[in-house]
C-alpha cells in the first residue's frame, strides 16, 4: 500500500504533467483525489494508463454521484490502479445531465457497461459510447433511480396482466401508507419508550 509521501509525490507529477487538464489534487484519508476537466478525460486517461511515470494500467471502478444544489449536479468517478507503482488514484470530473461527458471505452474497454450503468442510475451521458442504453433497470423504466430526488417509489409498477397475456406498465399506486419512522438517537434519550424497548423493561422488572 502507497504512503502519504508516494501519494503525495504522484499527485504532484499527474498535475506537473497535465498542467492544463487538471485543477488540483489531494491526499485524504490516505487516498489520492485528482479532479480534473470534463473535457479533457479522455487525454487525461490516455496520459495516465500510457506513461512509464504513471502506467495505471486498469480502471477498476466508473461511478457517479448526485449533488443536485449544484449547477452541475454529478460528479462521474473514475477509481484507476498502477500495477507498475502500487498506486491507486480516483479521477473527478463534474457534469450534468444535458452535455455528454466523453466516453473513455476506446482507453477502458471495461469502461462500456459502467458508463452505461451511470447513465441507467443518473442520466449522464457519454459522448462516443458505443451502446448506451439502460443496464440495470428495464427497457421502459422512467427515470434515473440513484438520482436524490428520484421518488423512493418511482413512476411506474409493472405486472403481468392475465387479460393482456404480456407485461404492463401503470402509475404507482401504494398498497398502503407509509410508515412513521423515529430516527431519534437513542443516546439522545427519547421521553417516551420506543418500540421494542417494552420489552427490555419488562425483562429489567421480572429479574
Amino acid at each position: 500500500m502507497a504512503n502519504l509521501e508516494m501519494l503525495n509525490d504522484m499527485g504532484q507529477a499527474i498535475a506537473s504533467s497535465l498542467e492544463n487538464e487538471v485543477h488540483d489534487y489531494k491526499v485524504t484519508y490516505g487516498e489520492l483525489t485528482v479532479t480534473a476537466r470534463a473535457d479533457k478525460i479522455v487525454s487525461i486517461l490516455t496520459t495516465l494508463r500510457g506513461e512509464a511515470n504513471f502506467k495505471f494500467v486498469q480502471l477498476i471502478d466508473l461511478c457517479g454521484v448526485d449533488y443536485p444544489e449544484r449547477a452541475k449536479r454529478f460528479d462521474v468517478v473514475y477509481h484507476l490502479l498502477s500495477l507498475k507503482h502500487n498506486i491507486r488514484v480516483r479521477i473527478k470530473i463534474q457534469a450534468d445531465d444535458e452535455l455528454p461527458v466523453p466516453s473513455v471505452v476506446d482507453v477502458y474497454p471495461v469502461a462500456n457497461w459502467y458508463e452505461r450503468e451511470v447513465w441507467d442510475m443518473y442520466g449522464v451521458m457519454f459522448d462516443g459510447h458505443p451502446d448506451l442504453r439502460r443496464l440495470l433497470t428495464d427497457y421502459g423504466f422512467q427515470g434515473h433511480p440513484q438520482r436524490k430526488d428520484f421518488p423512493l417509489t418511482g413512476y411506474v409498477e409493472l405486472r403481468y396482466s392475465e387479460e393482456e397475456r404480456r407485461v404492463v406498465y401503470e402509475p404507482v399506486k401504494l398498497q398502503q401508507e407509509f410508515r412513521d419512522f423515529d430516527f431519534m438517537s437513542p443516546w439522545e434519550g427519547a421521553k417516551y419508550i420506543l418500540p421494542g424497548d417494552e420489552k427490555a423493561e419488562d425483562k429489567a422488572q421480572e429479574s
